[in-house]
């Protein structure tokens, strides 16, 4: 299949990677990144659209998707498809989709799960929004890219599963990295904690898979002095994301307003930028008890 992809950095380069190893023209564009291997570039994202069945992005936020999508709808084929990879806002995934379904394209918003590691190794999880016909053009990509892609339903409905999949898992950080820093309080050993923990009603994705602890559980950042799998700050634009959606649907979050606010001063005030999302670990280990 040809294909076009723009937004080659961390995450885009491997999946771009992955799709021109197995077999699949690929032509890329990003204003830094160098090219991938197999990936032939072409001097602009209108450019590495042209003739492309399916055109992939993989960009920061909605603003520069919709800047993006305005530049290359024009210039794809009609019938072919604009499958987008990023994380952004709802409305920016809904309006980009009438905005393809008027120029003849069809459109999915198809964010990701499973970090760099994920696109690096093919094991990506995709959740996506959109109409069933152009689903199944994109299936085959989603295959070589991930070991699961969810149809969520339609446009929106991706970026609708991802930030409330990542409103979780930023609380449940947060909830677990409390516990590890009243444990150590407690004198209750770290690996005691885990292996109570990690098989009793505690269980969860961020103790059993991606434990904050050095040492304790998989390996993880943590054992690598808290480099990122996934960024702090990334963490607290999926969490900014679902508050804007909650603030939009008129939904009570209270847990997830509270990590956001967590996150926000761990990444800008403190010393989480650059930091692993787990890294809120040593963060409550320094701080004692503050009454609100």
């Amino acid at each position: 299949m040809q294909i076009g992809f723009i937004g080659l950095g961390n995450m885009g380069a491997p999946m771009a990677a992955n799709l021109a190893a197995a077999g699949h023209a690929v032509t890329g564009f990003d204003l830094t990144a160098p090219a991938p291997q197999g990936v032939t570039m072409a001097d602009s994202a209108a450019a590495a659209a042209k003739g492309a069945a399916v055109v992939i992005t993989m960009l920061p936020n909605g603003a520069i998707l919709r800047a993006v999508a305005t530049e290359i709808i024009p210039a794809m084929a009609p019938g072919a498809v604009l499958l987008d990879c990023s994380t952004v806002d709802v409305a920016s995934a809904r309006d980009v989709a009438v905005q393809s379904a008027a120029a003849g394209l069809g459109f999915l918003d198809a964010p990701v799960s499973g970090g760099v590691g994920g696109a690096a190794a093919g094991t990506l999880t995709f959740m996506v929004g959109g109409d069933e016909a152009a689903f199944a053009t994109a299936r085959p990509l989603l295959d070589v890219m991930g070991q699961k892609a969810v149809h969520c339903g339609p446009a929106g409905n991706g970026q609708a599963a991802k930030i409330c999949n990542n409103m979780i898992l930023g609380v449940t950080m947060i909830a677990t990295c409390e516990a590890f820093a009243l444990a150590d309080k407690l004198g209750l050993d770290r690996q005691a904690m885990y292996d109570v923990v990690s098989t009793s009603s505690g269980y969860s994705w961020t103790m059993n898979a991606y434990c904050p602890a050095p040492g304790v559980g998989p390996k993880s950042p943590a054992d690598n002095d808290y480099k990122p799998g996934f960024a702090a700050e990334l963490m607290l634009k999926d969490l900014r994301l679902s508050q804007q959606a909650a603030v939009g649907a008129d939904a009570d979050t209270p847990m997830g307003q509270l990590a956001a606010s967590l996150y926000e001063a761990f990444v800008e005030t403190e010393d989480g930028r650059g930091r692993d999302f787990s890294a809120m670990l040593p963060r409550f280990e320094q701080r004692g008890r503050r009454e609100s």
